[in-house]
């Protein structure tokens, strides 16, 4: 189920995103970008539409996905 990122509380919103760019891992080239780029660039996708939140009721977790990726959940 897509969870509509407005309805997500500020605060929880930046924890989540937080968690999920920590959990993605950090190899992002020869350039080192900074974890609050990070979390700006998944709100923009977020913002955009083209990545979104995901909840799965069967294992109860949530997760950001590419947009046209959650498609096919």
């Amino acid at each position: 189920m897509i969870v509509p990122w407005k309805e997500i509380a500020p605060e929880t919103l930046d924890s989540l995103i937080k968690e999920f760019v920590l959990r993605e891992g950090t190899d992002y080239g020869d350039v080192e970008i900074s974890l609050q780029d990070k979390i700006d660039q998944i709100k923009w996708q977020l913002q955009q539409g083209t990545a979104v939140i995901v909840y799965s009721e069967l294992h109860e977790s949530i997760d950001i996905k590419v947009s046209h990726d959650a498609k096919l959940l």
